[in-house]
């Protein structure tokens, strides 16, 4: 596990694709769990850990996830991410480049429960939520473009289902249209950067997660 910020309050860490955030019906190990485990030996607490979960990133994404260690930081950090206060900046690695260097794209969402996936469509639809996203492309290689992307909403698995909906779907990302996986069962995409004011302290807090090792990656850190 990789932390990439800590204090009294909060815990930020790199998550690896492949992880879990929290405990899910497969029964492997969360995250979450890594974390407490972490915080109770390195800080040798009695009993059991406090731990707030206030976000989640898909299992094949990678990339920051802010954790609470105290009741108050999970309080108010709730509040913030439904304001959208918190402000994530992913990278997203796709085969096809867009049309457009940079824009905005608006789109209808219905989530399918039982497929765990979304389909996006143009205009308003029964049971679909508003999904807004701002993207720029920030690199090239010979076949892949890296695009920056901000969320304006955040939505069930909205990068995804936006990107492949404007003909980008994301390298490796078979559900939503890339034409083949990739080799260690991840995606292309990865939580960047987070801003956000200290729920408690008031600083003003930036982090930035490293890029994944896999060689694409480090091309385009090059």
């Amino acid at each position: 596990m990789e932390v990439v910020y800590e204090d009294n309050h909060i815990i930020i860490v790199n998550k690896q694709s492949g992880e879990i955030v929290q405990g899910d019906k497969t029964g492997d190990r969360p995250l979450s769990d890594i974390v407490k485990d972490y915080i109770k030996i390195r800080y040798a607490k009695p009993g059991a850990v406090f731990l707030g979960v206030v976000h989640r990133l898909d299992r094949p994404v990678s990339g920051l996830v802010l954790f609470a260690r105290t009741s108050k930081a999970l309080t108010r950090l709730n509040r913030m991410f439904a304001q959208g206060e918190v402000h994530k900046t992913y990278w997203a690695i796709v085969g096809n480049a867009p049309r457009e260097p940079e824009g905005m794209l608006e789109h209808w969402l219905v989530r399918n429960e039982q497929q765990n996936k979304s389909y996006a469509y143009p205009s308003e639809k029964p049971n679909a939520k508003k999904a807004i996203l701002k993207y720029r492309t920030i690199g090239h290689s010979d076949r892949y473009t890296l695009l920056e992307v901000q969320l304006l909403t955040g939505r069930h698995h909205q990068i995804r289902c936006q990107l492949a909906a404007m003909g980008c779907p994301i390298k490796g990302d078979l559900k939503y249209g890339a034409p083949r996986s990739n080799p260690d069962g991840s995606i292309s995409l990865m939580s960047r950067r987070m801003e956000f004011v200290h729920p408690v302290s008031k600083e003003a807090i930036t982090v930035e997660a490293p890029l994944p090792r896999d060689p694409l990656w480090q091309a385009f850190a090059r």
